[in-house]
């Protein structure tokens, strides 16, 4: 022991030089100790995220190069679907169970988990009822136009991906990305192999692309889903299968209209700048903003590991400790950032040449400001995943849709006068603004303020469980 502690004052005082305590809220005699922990646990759920959204990368390219035009086109338009349906999944089902999972529910997990299963059953069917009615009037009015079997084919994949999804989200409860991972890896291999054969078979078609996923999902979520219950002890639920559902859907709303509010901004200026000059501008904007998807995936993955754990935290010990733990969250997402646009902008010549094969080389000079947005992006990682896990979406959503309103107002000038650059810092006065409005909002809620749309989601809550409680539903 005697030998390790010089070592270790070394660490020390190198850490008190660069990390002040007060800023990371750690004594730096334990960091080390978590440090290596939290990086074993990162490395999984990147790994996780990483294998899930490279084998849908990869499953997109093969089916380009494999499909027919109008076969490919069809695929495009039901998976376009498809997203903005997991974007409502993960609002109203996988982002609450992550807060609720966390903290309300953490010692019940097993009988929590049942009812959200319920509520996944009641959600495929309303998807069935609405895609497969969709099918069929897609048949009849462009019979042998390849939609309608797109959509048969997300009428049949869609459940089985999101109940994958839910099963991969409930090991993030209890902080176990290794299995998740595991998982995901099962689920890349019974994607991406029988793929092949389908091809050389002539059965490959978008229909049968949409099934493949979905047994794929529904062998893997059906294994994940027996190793959890098989983990988790039994134990009695506090509250029934409807007040889960009321309290889901009292948090998801705000987080859906988060999620919407922050879409704008990321996706608007792509039309926009063609509009305003044509549609290679708007290819070299995302060439451009192609190179923010790495950082963007690790900081979604950090993201299913910190928020059911910040929802933990705070939970035990209370918001006093809110400040600390974003600014820990935030120094992590900025310092990942950081490092990866340092190496991407040395090598930016060789990235883009690698990438575009020598194309697009015309807006490399962008690039710095792109990294600029993105790494304001990352700073704004801490304070939303505090306020979700304070069970307070509605503030997250006034910050963005705030910094929406003003990136239009400024962007949409912007990219009238300077065309691809303008775009650019229009996203980046999104980033920028959600970034100091969510910090500002973290310090307000630990202080005791909210603001009207705050107290008005509160209102709406407090008139929910009124009225719940003088109609029970069961």
């Amino acid at each position: 022991m005697d030998r390790k502690k010089p070592e270790r004052s070394r660490h020390t005082r190198w850490l008190q030089v660069v990390f002040p305590a007060r800023f990371l809220g750690v004594d730096h005699d334990t960091f080390l100790d978590r440090l290596v922990p939290w990086l074993h646990k990162g490395g999984f759920a990147i790994l996780d995220q990483g294998l899930i959204s490279g084998s849908n990368f990869l499953l997109s390219v093969l089916l380009a190069r494999w499909l027919l035009a109008d076969q490919y086109g069809a695929y495009a338009v039901a998976f376009g679907f498809f997203v903005l349906l997991s974007v409502v999944y993960g609002s109203l089902v996988l982002e609450p169970m992550a807060v609720f999972g966390g903290s309300s529910y953490r010692d019940c997990l097993r009988g929590y988990m049942g009812s959200l299963l319920w509520i996944h059953i009641t959600f495929s069917v309303a998807v069935i009822a609405v895609f497969g009615s969709s099918a069929l009037v897609a048949a009849r009015i462009t019979p042998g136009g390849g939609l309608a079997g797109a959509l048969a084919g997300v009428t049949i994949a869609s459940p089985c991906v999101l109940l994958f999804w839910l099963a991969r989200r409930s090991f993030y409860l209890e902080l176990s990305p290794a299995k998740a991972a595991l998982g995901a890896l099962v689920y890349s291999a019974l994607s991406l192999g029988p793929l092949f054969l389908l091809y050389r078979r002539g059965w490959l078609s978008s229909f049968t692309a949409f099934v493949l996923m979905g047994v794929a999902a529904l062998g893997t979520g059906s294994y994940l889903l027996m190793r959890l219950r098989a983990a988790l002890r039994p134990a009695p639920l506090v509250h029934s299968r409807g007040e889960i559902w009321r309290r889901h859907w009292r948090y998801g709303r705000w987080a859906l209209a988060g999620s919407v509010a922050s879409w704008i901004p990321a996706n608007i200026y792509y039309p926009l700048v063609g509009w305003f000059g044509s549609m290679a501008h708007s290819g070299q904007l995302k060439a451009l903003m192609n190179l923010t998807l790495p950082v963007e995936q690790v900081k979604m993955a950090l993201g299913l590991l910190f928020l059911p754990y910040a929802a933990g935290v705070l939970g035990r010990e209370g918001q006093g400790n809110a400040g600390s733990l974003s600014r820990r969250m935030t120094l992590v997402a900025v310092a990942v950032a950081v490092g990866y646009w340092i190496v991407i902008l040395c090598f930016r010549g060789a990235v883009f040449h690698f990438l575009y094969s020598g194309r697009y080389t015309e807006v490399a000079h962008l690039l710095p400001i792109v990294a600029l947005g993105s790494i304001a992006w990352c700073g704004s990682f801490g304070s939303a995943i505090t306020l979700r896990a304070m069970e307070s979406p509605a503030s997250v959503f006034v910050a963005f849709a705030f910094a929406t309103v003003a990136s239009l107002l400024i962007g949409i000038p912007l990219t009238w006068a300077f065309g691809v650059s303008g775009a650019i810092w229009g996203t980046n006065v999104s980033d920028v603004l959600s970034w100091i409005v969510l910090v500002w909002l973290v310090r307000r809620k630990i202080t005791g303020h909210s603001g009207a749309i705050e107290r008005f989601a509160s209102w709406r809550s407090t008139s929910t469980q009124a009225f719940s409680q003088e109609f029970p539903t069961e």
